[in-house]
């Protein structure tokens, strides 16, 4: 129980701070929170490049209505879990349509959708 206590707070301290490495014997590399995605981290540039995998415009994303749900913002900064993004790609009850990415599944990791989280709870900035 220590060590896997030991391990989450590892984990914790990984997203939290974005460092590439933490202390934990079976949690070295930020790759392995991330998966297919090794250098993700939690700015735009990085999860543009490497999740949305186009030049997707940074306008069209952070305090923008959606447009298939009424009331909802794509990007609030500073509030991932009000950010529809995050429900879709979590696939959280009451999203219209289907979860993303619509090609999935396989769909993001849980480390991915962390980054995506941390990048929103730090402001969304267009870094």
């Amino acid at each position: 129980m220590y060590v896997l206590r030991r391990c989450l707070f590892g984990l914790i301290a990984i997203v939290a701070t974005g460092l590439m490495v933490a202390s934990c014997e079976s949690v070295n590399k930020l790759s392995n929170l991330t998966g297919p995605t090794p250098d993700l981290a939690p700015t735009f540039s990085s999860i543009q490049l490497a999740v949305i995998q186009s030049s997707g415009s940074f306008s069209g994303l952070v305090n923008v209505a959606s447009r298939n749900k009424p009331g909802a913002t794509l990007v609030v900064p500073g509030d991932p879990d009000n950010s529809y993004v995050i429900q879709k790609l979590e696939g959280a009850t009451g999203i219209v349509g289907r979860q993303m990415p619509f090609n999935g599944p396989p769909y993001l990791t849980a480390g991915q959708i962390q980054i995506i989280r941390r990048w929103i709870l730090l402001g969304a900035k267009n870094d």
